[in-house]
């Protein structure tokens, strides 16, 4: 049995020290999404840096702010990852987001690395005619 734990120890040691900032940026892009898909604000929320919170200042307010500016970020058909790089802040991350009319949406996520994890600071539209996926 502690030969068990201790393999499934390893395992878990092993496997984060393989993740780094790209894979964690898009865990929380991720996670915050799928809070949006089930009308969790209160999850939601909690992905957003202290100064997207400290504007917004609940969760019911930041819920009212993505609905009507970011339907597509709210209730997504799909997403996937573009390009990840190094931001003077942190990290950005590009996403293409299919609304549920099936038109693509090109956002450039901003985050930061706080004690509490990568925390998303803005969201930025991209011009569609930079991708060309």
């Amino acid at each position: 049995m502690r030969i068990i734990q201790a393999l499934v120890v390893t395992i878990c040691l092993s496997t984060s020290a393989f993740a780094g900032p790209k894979e964690d940026v898009q865990a929380t892009i991720s996670s915050q999404l799928a809070a949006f898909s089930i009308d969790d604000f209160d999850t939601a929320f909690t992905f957003a840096s202290p100064s997207i919170r400290s504007m917004f200042r609940s969760p019911k307010n930041f819920a009212q702010m993505v609905q009507r500016g970011y339907p597509m970020v709210w209730r997504p058909q799909k997403f996937s990852f573009l390009e990840h790089h190094n931001d003077p802040a942190g990290r950005a991350q590009d996403i293409q987001i299919i609304d549920q009319s099936g038109t693509a949406h090109y956002l450039r996520y901003f985050l930061i690395d706080t004690v509490k994890g990568w925390k998303i600071s803005g969201v930025q539209f991209l011009n569609p005619s930079d991708y060309s996926v």
